[in-house]
């Protein structure tokens, strides 16, 4: 029985959403900003990358094509002449810009409900929600409550939070409350059991995250996230790719945050590792374990937390080329029948204002043994991912979606 395989690059995206201007983010354009920035000098760092972005797997199998697609111009990374994969570039339908609403959609069940959001004031959380977290968590009170990046309140409240013992709160344009709190101070443990309570003093307000950001340092400057971050997420639609594997008693791997992001709800064997090169360590462990008829996906987070988000587009590039000069590898672990696909469920253009997610189209790279190169075009939605996995592995069909021919 075939396999399949989904790797998502967290927030690569490829530009020209044609509804960016609702979200602010008209001109965004991830790949094709970095691209751009290596090839004018702006991507060089000493000791870490030099010169061009160089991704030759990824471009063989056409992700320069995908990105002019997308934006219906040539990029500062060259179309290729011949493309050896299947190639094109995807559509999110479901209203956001977040990593749910993504990661939803491409398995088949995109988010219909609406997000709730928290507004860009201070306070930022209603004062029924932190009143409660407070009470029911039995914390001496809370710092934050406002719209802020994560590197930035740290060093705003980290030697407050050791001094009280207050947790960290805030969020951004995404539907999300995040809350940081000190490893040794506060305790990892103790911080996930406060999200695991914001978590259901959420659920009214559609919140479509809680996300646990533990730290370290005892001082501005030497404040760092630790690796053990933990995402509460709300439950994903009914129907989607991991239910359709899992109703068919197919063996199902999650790498990375993937079972956070799907309440770990039908995600199989969880397969965690701090940043993307241990993770597709994992990952070159896994593929031959994997069964026949066997599912895997995997999300590869540091794109967007460690660079889109810190603006960094030195580290962004080199992040790219790093994860590129893996994939032979992996490619070389298929066999016949298996069937893989790159994406990205948003963007995170680290050349764009501000530190937010960016709402763009995202790349769609299809390779394995016996693949037909081709073009697949626009898919009109992440979805159409889901509904080619499933029917190449012979499930029954997700909620959403329209598979591409193979041949």
């Amino acid at each position: 029985m075939p396999r399949g395989f989904l790797l998502v690059m967290d927030s690569v995206g490829c530009g020209g959403a044609e509804d960016a201007a609702s979200y602010g983010d008209e001109g965004a354009n991830t790949l094709g900003h970095i691209a751009q920035a290596c090839a004018q000098g702006a991507g060089d760092r000493i000791g870490l990358r030099k010169g061009p972005l160089h991704l030759p797997f990824m471009q063989a199998l056409g992700l320069g094509n995908a990105m002019a697609a997308s934006i219906g111009q040539t990029t500062a990374l060259p179309p290729a002449e011949r493309p050896c994969g299947q190639w094109g570039y995807g559509i999110e339908q479901s209203a956001g810009k977040d990593t749910p609403s993504g990661h939803w959609e491409i398995a088949g069940a995109p988010q219909l409900r609406a997000w709730g959001y928290f507004p860009d004031q201070v306070p930022a959380l209603p004062k029924s929600l932190t009143d409660a977290l407070v009470r029911e968590a039995q914390l001496p009170g809370l710092l934050g409550n406002c719209h802020a990046s994560g590197t930035e309140i740290l060093e705003r409240f980290g030697v407050e939070h050791i001094k009280t013992g207050q947790p960290i709160v805030y969020t951004s344009v995404d539907s999300v409350l995040q809350i940081a709190a000190h490893e040794e101070h506060f305790g990892r443990e103790r911080l996930y059991a406060v999200c695991a309570i914001a978590r259901r003093l959420c659920d009214p307000l559609a919140i479509g995250r809680v996300i646990a950001r533990p730290f370290i340092g005892e001082h501005p400057g030497a404040f760092t996230r630790t690796p053990f971050r933990k995402d509460f997420a709300m439950p994903p639609p009914e129907g989607n790719l991991f239910d359709r594997a899992h109703e068919a008693g197919r063996t199902i791997m999650s790498l990375g945050k993937i079972g956070d992001i799907f309440a770990h709800r039908n995600t199989g064997e969880e397969i965690k590792a701090a940043g993307n090169m241990p993770l597709f360590d994992r990952l070159l462990e896994a593929t031959p374990r994997l069964a026949d008829g066997g599912f895997l996906f995997a999300n590869f987070v540091d794109f967007d937390t460690e660079f889109g988000h810190r603006r960094d587009v030195p580290g962004y590039a080199a992040a790219l080329e790093a994860f590129d000069n893996r994939l032979p590898a992996f490619a070389q672990l298929m066999r016949p029948g298996d069937l893989a696909i790159i994406t990205a469920d948003h963007g995170n253009d680290p050349v764009f204002r501000g530190t937010d997610h960016t709402r763009e189209h995202v790349p769609i790279l299809v390779f394995g043994p016996g693949v037909s190169p081709h073009p697949i075009g626009a898919r009109k939605s992440f979805a159409d991912i889901a509904a080619t996995l499933v029917q190449h592995l012979g499930l029954s069909p997700v909620m959403s979606g329209r598979a591409w021919p193979m041949d």
